[in-house]
């Protein structure tokens, strides 16, 4: 099918693997992507910039003025292509957001509803909102096969920490999500995605950029005092983005309701500084012990039954093959 892809957040994490694996298995299609270097740089997408069928723009998602030129673009174009495809990528979720109030606000809340907005006006045929595991704050697992999409939330609220107002605000673009393909005006779903990481990460206040960091600056790593207790099970971004290209092609996935997507390899944060240690050629590097976060599920275990039903989708890149490539892309 030959589809016209609508993508802010186009250099990120998640945008800028989408750009590779659409651009490398749709000879036909087309992506207008934007993106305002906050949380990425053009080094993600410098491959990709000479393609014709990528039009890249430095714009951002809170600029009314830069997406009605989006949008006018997008209505010009659109006739000559089968579908239309919004996925909203902008902040998915990275730290400097976590406790930033008013920026998860406007970027997170405001911005995607406007974004959301315009592809209704423009008769997209689908958005994807990529929102994060985040939303289940507290109650971030269980022993029966990990969290589930319909579980009841538990949250921290302002009293223990700001961090919850990230959660939140994707929570509430779930809401809008779900409203507008209940109302017949657009197709559509949220993804719920679990401690996603990439090669690409920008950010070394992520856990494994940060150990490789540490680990690569002084040879030990500085860990919170969390961390002798957390586990976590980490997402490849190759199969987080496959997993948004098998919802936009399951039309039966597109109802406006949300899908968790995670791998079922838990590991603790001790475990896993020691793992990226060996890939590195070092024997379990001491750990120093400072600070802590209040509001930090101990584990955060998703359940991912529900997309494994509606699509073929299933992770593929294995945490030993994911830590690989990190390791790998540091020592070129």
């Amino acid at each position: 099918m030959k589809s016209l892809y609508v993508l802010s957040g186009a250099s990120g994490m998640t945008g800028s693997e989408l750009v590779r694996q659409i651009l490398e298995a749709e000879k036909d299609s087309r992506i207008i992507g934007f993106d305002n270097f906050f949380a990425s740089s053009i080094e993600t997408i410098k491959d990709y910039l000479d393609d014709s069928r990528f039009v890249f723009n430095e714009y951002d998602i809170n600029n009314l003025s830069q997406m009605r030129i989006i949008e006018d673009e997008v209505a010009r174009e659109k006739t000559s292509f089968d579908r239309t495809v919004y996925i909203n990528c902008a902040a998915v979720v990275h730290t400097e957001h976590f406790y930033e109030v008013e920026h998860t606000w406007e970027t997170n809340v405001i911005s995607m509803k406007s974004f959301l907005e315009q592809a209704i006006r423009v008769k997209a045929d689908i958005y994807i909102n990529c929102s994060t595991s985040e939303v289940y704050s507290m109650h971030s697992w269980n022993e029966n096969g990990g969290v589930r999409e319909s579980d009841y939330l538990m949250m921290s609220t302002a009293e223990h920490s700001q961090r919850t107002s990230y959660a939140c605000g994707k929570l509430m673009t779930e809401f809008f999500m779900k409203d507008a393909v209940d109302k017949g005006k657009i197709k559509g779903c949220s993804i719920r995605f679990a401690n996603v990481y990439s090669k690409h990460e920008r950010f070394a206040k992520h856990i494994i950029p940060h150990i490789i960091n540490e680990l690569l600056g002084k040879g030990s790593v500085t860990l919170l005092e969390n961390s002798k207790k957390n586990r976590r099970a980490f997402l490849h971004n190759i199969d987080s983005c496959r997993s948004v290209m098998a919802l936009i092609n399951s039309e039966k996935a597109l109802d406006g309701t949300v899908y968790n997507v995670a791998t079922d390899e838990e590991i603790t944060i001790i475990d896993l500084t020691y793992k990226i240690a060996e890939k590195m050629g070092m024997h379990k590097p001491e750990i120093i012990f400072s600070g802590y976060r209040s509001s930090d599920p101990e584990r955060r275990f998703l359940n991912t039954e529900k997309i494994r039903t509606r699509t073929d989708w299933t992770p593929i890149i294995t945490l030993d093959k994911g830590l690989e490539m990190c390791v790998a892309s540091i020592e070129k």
